[in-house]
Order: C-alpha cells, then sequence, then structure tokens
C-alpha cells in the first residue's frame, strides 16, 4: 500500500491495541486462543465467513491478487493488531488471504456475530477498529488488490456497467484494455475471445466469465448472498438507498433482524451523485457514493444483512385470521425471504424522454448519471445535460471542469426547480451552455458514437443542431412504482403515493375473492402515517408487486 494516499493514515489502518484494549476485546472473543505453526494458512481469498484475528503473539501475514497478478504482501500483524476489513462483517468472501508468520502466531478469534458484539460492547475498541475495517477498505479500492479484472474495448456499455456496479457496492476492480493491455491482449489471444465475449471479468480465484451479467458477476465475486428461506426476519426493507439503509440502521440498532434488498447496488439516485452539499452534517459535501458507504458500514455494524442485486417479483400477505403469527413473504428471483414487517423503499421512476430510438442509445451514448467512469469517457468533449433538479446542477457542477462545453438543456427557469447554491456555481462556470425552455427532439450516432443532438425552443421555435458526446438525461421523478398495497397497521408505517390501491380483482364486489375490505377515512400522505386505529383494513391474500 506504499502508494496509496492513505500512508499518512498507517497508524489508523492498523492500530495497535493497549494492553487494557487486549484485556477488554478477548472478553468478546469467539473461543480461547488458537495456535498457528509458521506459514500455516489463516484463510483463503474468497473464502466465506472468515472471522476477524486478535493476534497475541507472533505474526499473522496478510496477502493479496487478482485474477492476473502474483501475491502482494500487504501487512504483517503483530501483537495488538486486529486482521480483517469490513467483509468480516457480512461474511462476504474475503479479499486477502493470510498465514502465520515465519515463528507461527497465537490469536484470538472473533466470527461476525462476536465482532459486531464487540463493536457494540466496547465503544473505544469498537471505534478504532470499524475506523480501520473502513479505511482498509478504501485502500483495497484505490489500489484495486484483491478484486476483479476487467477487461474489454473503452466505452464499451456492457464494461461501464460492470465498472459501476462494482464501484458502487464497494468491490475493488482493475480495468484493462483488450487491446492496448500486454496482460489483456495475451488473455485474449490465449483463450481464442471473440469480440462478442467481451467484456471478460476474472474473479480473484481465476474464474473467468464472458460478457457477465450484474447477477451473474454478484454470484462469482460473492457480492451476491445465499438466502435462508428458512429464517424470518423481523423487517426487510425493499430499496438500499438513503432510505432503506436509515430504515435498516434504525431497526437494527433497535435489536431487530434486518435485511436489505435491492436490484442493483446500494445508494440508490443518490448513489450516483457527484457532490451532495446540502446534507445535514457534511458541510464540506460528501460524494453519493461515500454516503451510501458509510450508510452500509453502519448497518452492518448494527446487523443488517444486505441482500444484492436481487429483483423482487412478488408479496404474499397471510389470511386476516393468521396475520397476527405468519409472516409476509417476499418472492425474488434468488427465492423466498419472510418477515414479519416489509419497508418498501424502492424510490421512484424517473424520466425518460420521448425521443425516437433512445433506449438503444441507452449504456453508450446516453447515460442516466455521472460517475467518474463516465467523466472520463467524456473528457475534453462537448456534451449536453438534460435537467434542471439539484441532481442535474451537482452533475453539471462535476463535470464541466472536465469537458469542453456543456450544454444544459432545461424547461424552466433555474430558480423553479434548482437550490440557489448550485445555480451560482454553474453561473460562474464559463463553458456551461443554458438552454432555458428548451428541450431535445432528436438524437442521432454517427459513426464515431457522437451524437448530432437537435436542440428547440418551445417557445421560440428555434432550432439548433449540435454535434456531442454523450448525452446526460437528469429529468427527475414520475411517481412511484405501481402495484403497492396498503396494508394493515401491524405491517405498515409511512406509504407513499398518497392513497395506495389493490389490484380491482382485490377489492370487494369485483368478482375477486370476498377479503374484509373497509376503507379509512384519512389517507395516507407522503409524510403522514397511516391509521393505527383502524386495524387490518385492506389484507389481501397475496398481493403480486411489480418489479422495481
Amino acid at each position: 500500500m506504499a502508494d496509496l494516499d492513505l500512508r499518512a493514515r498507517h497508524h489508523q489502518l492498523f492500530p495497535v491495541l493497549t494492553e487494557a484494549q487486549i484485556q477488554a476485546a478477548s472478553r468478546f472473543a469467539s473461543n480461547g486462543p488458537r495456535r498457528f505453526a509458521p506459514g500455516e494458512a489463516v484463510s483463503a481469498i474468497g473464502e466465506r465467513n472468515v472471522p476477524s484475528w486478535l493476534i497475541l503473539e507472533g505474526q499473522i501475514e496478510v496477502y493479496t491478487h487478482d485474477g492476473l497478478s502474483p501475491e502482494t504482501l500487504v501487512i504483517a500483524h503483530e501483537r495488538g493488531h486486529f486482521s480483517g476489513e469490513t467483509a468480516q462483517l457480512s461474511g462476504r468472501p474475503a479479499l486477502a488471504g493470510s498465514r502465520a508468520g515465519p515463528d507461527g502466531c497465537v490469536a484470538l478469534a472473533y466470527d461476525a456475530a462476536h465482532l459486531k458484539a464487540l463493536i457494540i460492547g466496547s465503544a473505544e475498541v469498537g471505534e478504532i477498529v470499524m475506523r480501520a475495517y473502513i479505511l482498509r477498505r478504501v485502500a483495497l479500492l484505490e489500489s484495486g488488490g484483491g478484486g476483479a479484472v476487467l477487461i474489454g474495448r473503452a466505452g464499451e456499455p456492457s464494461l461501464v456497467r460492470l465498472q459501476g456496479f462494482l464501484g458502487r457496492n464497494g468491490y475493488p476492480q482493475v480495468v484493462l484494455d483488450a487491446a492496448l493491455d500486454q496482460d489483456a491482449v495475451d488473455l485474449v489471444e490465449k483463450m481464442g475471445i471473440i469480440p462478442s465475449d467481451l467484456p471478460l471479468m476474472v474473479c480473484p480465484n481465476g474464474t473467468i466469465l464472458k460478457h457477465p451479467t450484474d447477477a451473474e458477476a454478484g454470484a462469482c465475486l460473492g457480492i451476491s448472498p445465499q438466502l435462508d428461506a428458512e429464517k424470518t426476519y423481523d423487517v426487510a426493507i425493499i430499496g438500499a438507498g438513503p432510505a432503506g439503509l436509515a430504515a435498516a440502521v434504525y431497526a437494527a440498532s433497535e435489536g431487530l433482524s434486518a435485511i436489505v434488498l435491492d436490484q442493483r447496488a446500494i445508494g440508490g439516485q443518490a448513489g450516483s451523485s457527484a457532490r451532495i452539499e446540502n446534507y445535514l452534517g457534511f458541510p464540506t459535501g460528501i460524494s453519493g457514493q461515500a454516503l451510501a458507504g458509510r450508510a452500509f458500514n453502519q448497518a452492518l455494524k448494527f446487523g443488517a444483512e444486505i441482500a444484492l442485486p436481487i429483483q423482487i417479483e412478488g408479496l404474499e400477505v397471510p389470511r386476516l385470521e393468521q396475520v397476527k403469527s405468519a409472516a409476509l413473504h417476499l418472492q425474488t428471483n434468488q427465492g423466498g425471504v419472510k418477515a414479519r414487517t416489509v419497508v418498501i423503499a424502492s424510490g421512484a421512476e424517473y424520466r425518460r424522454p420521448k425521443i425516437e430510438n433512445l433506449s438503444a442509445l441507452d449504456g453508450s451514448s446516453i447515460s442516466y448519471w455521472a460517475t467518474a467512469i463516465e467523466a472520463k469517457l467524456c473528457e475534453n468533449e462537448d456534451v449536453a445535460l438534460v435537467g434542471g433538479g439539484n441532481s442535474a446542477g451537482q452533475a453539471v457542477a462535476f463535470l464541466a471542469p472536465k469537458v469542453k462545453r456543456l450544454h444544459l438543456v432545461v424547461r424552466r427557469a433555474l430558480e423553479e426547480t434548482m437550490s440557489s447554491y448550485l445555480i451560482e456555481r454553474i453561473a460562474a462556470l464559463p463553458n456551461v451552455v443554458l438552454h432555458v425552455g428548451s428541450e431535445i427532439t432528436a438524437i442521432e450516432e454517427n459513426d464515431d458514437k457522437s451524437l448530432n443532438v437537435i436542440i428547440r425552443g418551445e417557445r421560440s421555435a428555434k432550432i439548433e443542431s449540435y454535434r456531442l458526446r454523450p448525452c446526460f438525461f437528469s429529468s427527475g421523478p414520475t411517481r412511484t412504482p405501481n402495484g403497492c398495497s396498503r396494508l394493515s397497521s401491524r405491517t405498515t408505517r409511512a406509504l407513499s403515493p398518497p392513497e395506495l390501491r389493490f389490484p380491482a380483482s382485490s377489492r370487494p364486489n369485483s368478482g375477486g375473492p370476498p377479503y374484509p375490505w373497509r376503507p379509512t377515512s384519512r389517507t395516507c400522505s407522503r409524510s403522514a402515517t397511516c391509521d393505527r386505529d383502524r386495524p387490518n383494513e385492506l389484507l389481501p391474500l397475496s398481493v403480486k408487486v411489480r418489479r422495481w
């Protein structure tokens, strides 16, 4: 890790506990001290549920490697050191391997449950360990150590998708150009790879995937969890954005068993923001990915489980006579999840302009978020961004210093939809061209992947054509997902949209099953709480929920 900016924080990356702290931590160990012979393997890269170790005597050597590179020694832990990083909190596959040093070692093991007990039970030691684990994961992300190797063509949509999936889920990666990097060229030639096989993903265990989906990548790397169909959680939360992660933190910190499910990555829409400056507690601002990462680690600290990428396919509600004892059943593409309460925090659907053939350009010349990956692909280019909300403003402030010229296309004056600090920042950017009262009416892709973009003024009817690369859309939400239904007060807190309705087949006198159905005189608004004095208001046997 000598080449990392984190060198100055070495004492926090690899802290040494005092004798008093060692004694305090020893009380939380899974078992008594264990002795390892010189050079004996302690854990392997890719192994699940690897415990953390508190070294009492000797050394534990930690190393990393990816599917192409040789082993790299990271650190030799000595007395008072804790091994591990954030993977130890979740039971995910280890990104580093370890072995006993040349003189062997004696160490105390902490499985995930005992590690969390230590972090919660000893505030002093817990703070030291959590800080070290978070910094170690950051160091792995910066170096790409122990992660996946992606091989593809620069800017290829599938490669960009995989980069985003791994990055937003905090998984280290190294990206190699299939035509320029010698290691990549050699592998492509050796395997007889054809263009349609790209991108390749080389997992740390040596497995090579051709053109993998997010789900296939997650399964190979161990990001996707192994769901326990027999376990009943106190709370299942759909959506791993800020709201879903906050719900997980609050539920788990109260001692409830909680699981968060999401179809893609942690952070939701906020996770793609380059910088958020009006979030309470961060006066200098914070990136959406960093905010999501902190919330993710906080949820893990209290014992919440995070399961992704998982597609929610349905929700089964028990019969009225069973509602006090039976669990709700979530149906997913990876099996079932049972919970006593389901929190829907799946966010909103975002507008996609009605432009002909727009969907064919998604992921290549069209993007719906602006992260470092997209910014690198459009350096020194002319680009367009559509949207007048805060997310759009943050994207403009992030992209403008990196591009040649940025055309910001909005229907209304920015003062109506954007925070003033962002408006002032955009006004100070010399390479931003503002098109107020305008819209993009047509986009055509050229052979060189550049775009011919037609911008029309809604009032002036002025039509302008620009050659751009690429085009970003941040047009804001339209509505919350269809198919959500009001459940009983036992399982429901705040709901949105303002009044959720059953499918017609479940309503009285509709030909559907005659379940009790008494409309309340109160509605559930975005800020209101459902009427808890009217239990069992709407209880169908089965509610099918659309995919989010």
